[in-house]
């Protein structure tokens, strides 16, 4: 939004709002509440500090192309969590562990492994119920909200203790899981900011082995390579094999190439038929798939929904404040009723 276009939606003039900008005119409450509402922000946005800093964007477009969406959401969503753990004291997120970047793909796949042990998983076992795992165990709570075609996959910001994420849920649930397990590389890896942007195969670029490490989270060594064999000397075929490990692994049929591709379990001329593979519905009656659409927008971590009706319950927040708090995917009828007070309560708020 031009000076010029935002001076007409809060009736001021042009140089009114060049001077505003410039911190050469001060700003009644009234005006910075008609801006608040053209810039679709809250008013304590303008006077309350920023979150540290956006550790990186996974993005399959131009690295100069702007992504506002995902960066004033990921915003909002980190102010709120700061919000709430500075009034609920219940809501106690770990610090994330650290993990060495990896060198080489050995090390990735090593790296991987420590992922999954922090995450509570084995080496073979898929990773179902990404938000849940991530809270509870990394204090990583992750969103999703759909935020357009042409915005970035995800984003995410380190906090003091714990972390957010933030995912695309317009993208496919594959693709989605796939952007979670790239940030919560960024998180564990403590990244700085960064904007990901057509991954190469070559490894010694960061980019592409921080891709192998998501990978190797979602689909690890020994569950993968075990499932396949065992497809194979099922009598499956390729495809009918394929399909059924993107739907245990939850991931997208390019995604499974790749993998399959760099363990060695296929060749070039394999993983680009893989690649190419679609799930039909015939698949999902014919091969009893389990269907999944994890990290759905919107998504909202157990935890911090959990919070927000804590402080609710407590009067910390109005009912107002909580459905903003909650991105506005509750109304407040659907928040839970409070007890009335007996008028003899009057007397702790007038002295």
């Amino acid at each position: 939004m031009t000076q010029a276009q935002l001076a007409a939606a809060i009736s001021l003039e042009h140089s009114a709002v060049t001077k505003i900008e410039n911190g050469t005119r001060r700003v009644s409450a009234l005006e910075l509440s008609r801006i608040a509402e053209a810039l679709d922000e809250r008013i304590e946005w303008f006077v309350s500090e920023p979150p540290d800093a956006i550790v990186s964007h996974r993005s399959l477009g131009d690295p100069d192309a702007p992504s506002p969406d995902i960066d004033r959401m990921v915003e909002r969503a980190t102010l709120n969590v700061e919000f709430l753990l500075q009034n609920d004291q219940e809501l106690d997120l770990p610090i994330l562990p650290r993990l060495n970047r990896p060198n080489n793909s050995d090390e990735v796949e090593a790296a991987a492994d420590d992922a999954r042990r922090a995450l509570g998983l084995d080496t073979s076992e898929p990773f179902h119920n990404v938000s849940d795992l991530s809270a509870g165990h990394l204090g990583l709570l992750t969103f999703s909200f759909g935020l357009g075609a042409n915005t970035a996959d995800a984003a995410s910001i380190l906090l003091e203790g714990g972390a957010v994420s933030l995912i695309n849920g317009d993208r496919q649930v594959g693709r989605r899981r796939l952007a979670f397990a790239h940030e919560l590389g960024h998180c564990l890896f403590a990244d700085e900011y960064t904007v990901d942007w057509r991954v190469v195969e070559d490894e010694n670029v960061w980019e592409a082995r921080l891709d192998r490490f998501a990978r190797a989270v979602l689909l690890p060594v020994a569950g993968l390579s075990e499932a396949w064999i065992d497809a194979r000397e099922r009598g499956d075929d390729v495809r009918t094999a394929a399909v059924r490990l993107a739907s245990t692994f939850r991931v997208d049929m390019s995604t499974l190439a790749r993998r399959l591709f760099e363990l060695g379990h296929t060749d070039p001329v394999r993983s680009d038929e893989i690649r190419r593979v679609r799930t039909t519905r015939a698949d999902i009656v014919e091969l009893n798939l389990v269907l999944s659409d994890e990290l759905a927008a919107p998504t909202i971590p157990r935890a911090y929904k959990e919070s927000v009706l804590r402080l609710f319950r407590g009067e910390v927040v109005s009912a107002a404040r909580a459905t903003d708090l909650l991105f506005d995917t509750w109304e407040e009828a659907d928040l839970p009723e409070l007890p009335k007070l007996p008028e003899t309560a009057i007397w702790q708020f007038v002295s």
